[in-house]
């Protein structure tokens, strides 16, 4: 990397034109005398601290010359001079380029070899309200936020302990994207750790333009057709705190308000903050139900089109079930509709200003409701099990696990139309291959605890335990 010359007027040429002085509206830069040298600030516009960057300023100017005479490095500089906590002293003009564009404020003195980069900066955010897709009865109501600071704030507050360790790294040749890797020392697994590490420092890309989707994108195997998901995420502190606790790494990744949870497994899914809010017995009801809920979600519609696909297979102990009156389209057709316009009013909810949802409920109501039944194209009965299976993704907090039910789902609705009986267990099969070759970023095994078999964290899988010093 290249160094800054011992010149003062060259270093204000460089960054001046590196940092865009005069052609970038929000860099901000002034010109101070320091005990009778030449001085300049550099900052962006919006991250700096200005009262902070007041206050040093004035000080600065007050600063007798004599006390400076002899000052020929920045080190010495800083030690003497620079009152706030975190200030770092660089000669890598990269370095120093990279720290101003993430809020640092750059000082060069003349006469004064090296640069201080002060880190009076405060990223605009907003505040630490609970996140919309993790909400508890019970417990607290706080969640991460964009900015890496609050987020670290948020988990040592939870976690007082000197062992915890936020390891902290750059990604991507321009944007230069901050990554945090938060674990305790001597619990978390020092194999998957260097492993993740590896991972991490090994990603080639000029930027996390997608925040951890980018990371995940470029760190996970290529398996494109495997839709289970591999990491888990997570928008709530004390979810995070609790597999810190348990040996876990948590990923955070700038401007992202979720973080990433490692390793995972495919039972992790099951578990969610509102089981430890409740005692153990309805902590454990509430598990069991949610694993229930998620095998119900993804065989209901497939079972039941077997059972329905041709007239009078279907038992008399299971006539409740219902088979479905004659319409337009055939029953395969219906249920793949039906799944589609599900997806499409998500989407199209996403984009309804507020002021409109309760008409585009109304809109979507009659749609999928009276006037499909009414003009033979829907029946009663599909819409009444697909409405089971809308409802029921939402039992599971992670949307990534949804998405793959329903892929399943899909899949196995064709392969019945096209085999019958064969098809569904083909079905079976393709889920089974995908979750056995499904192979997790680090860890013992996606289906871990299962495969390789731990008695004990089964255990706590299955039964949510009351909390000792050894269960947090």
């Amino acid at each position: 990397m290249e160094q800054i010359t011992k010149y003062y007027q060259q270093n204000v040429d460089y960054f001046n034109t590196t940092l865009g002085v005069g052609r970038s509206c929000d860099v901000v830069s002034r010109d101070l005398h320091i005990a009778g040298r030449k001085a300049r600030i550099w900052l962006i516009d919006g991250y700096g601290k200005d009262d902070v960057i007041e206050r040093m300023s004035a000080f600065w100017l007050t600063i007798p010359q004599a006390n400076v005479e002899k000052v020929a490095d920045m080190k010495t500089f800083v030690e003497r001079f620079v009152t706030f906590s975190e200030v770092d002293v660089s000669k890598t003009t990269q370095e120093i380029v990279t720290g101003v564009l993430l809020g640092k404020t750059l000082l060069l003195v003349e006469g004064v070899y090296g640069a201080a980069t002060i880190d009076a900066k405060d990223y605009p955010s907003r505040g630490v309200g609970e996140p919309s897709d993790g909400k508890v009865l019970r417990g607290s109501h706080d969640g991460f936020v964009e900015a890496m600071v609050p987020n670290m704030a948020l988990l040592r507050r939870r976690i007082r302990d000197p062992h915890l360790t936020m390891e902290s790294m750059q990604v991507g040749s321009r944007s230069h994207s901050d990554l945090v890797l938060c674990y305790l020392d001597d619990k978390v697994d020092t194999k998957i750790l260097a492993d993740l590490r590896t991972k991490l420092q090994s990603i080639e890309a000029q930027s996390l333009s997608m925040g951890q989707e980018s990371v995940a994108e470029s760190i996970r195997h290529k398996q494109w057709y495997n839709p289970f998901p591999k990491i888990r995420y997570t928008e709530r502190p004390d979810t995070a705190a609790a597999c810190v606790m348990e040996g876990r790494i948590v990923l955070m990744v700038d401007n992202s308000p979720s973080v990433m949870l490692l390793p995972t497994s495919f039972f992790d899914f099951v578990q969610e903050a509102n089981d430890f809010y409740f005692p153990p017995l309805v902590g454990s009801y509430l598990r069991l139900l949610r694993m229930a809920v998620f095998a119900i979600s993804l065989f209901i519609t497939p079972v039941w089109y077997l059972l329905v696909k041709e007239a009078g297979r279907l038992p008399v102990y299971l006539a409740f079930l219902a088979e479905p009156e004659a319409t337009t389209l055939g029953l395969f057709w219906q249920l793949m509709i039906v799944e589609f316009l599900v997806d499409v009013l998500k989407l199209a909810s996403l984009n309804t200003p507020d002021a409109l949802n309760g008409s585009f409920a109304m809109l979507g109501t009659l749609i999928l409701g009276d006037f499909a039944v009414q003009a033979e194209w829907l029946s009663v009965e599909v819409l009444v099990y697909m409405a089971f299976v809308s409802v029921a993704s939402f039992a599971q907090p992670s949307f990534e696990m949804g998405y793959a039910f329903k892929l399943l789902r899909l899949v196995m609705l064709a392969l019945i139309a096209v085999a019958d009986v064969w098809g569904f267990a083909a079905g079976l099969t393709v889920i089974a291959v995908l979750l056995a070759t499904n192979r997790p970023i680090v860890g013992q095994g996606y289906l871990y605890p299962l495969i390789p078999f731990d008695k004990k964290a089964m255990g706590r899988l299955l039964v949510r335990r009351p909390i000792s010093k050894d269960n947090t």
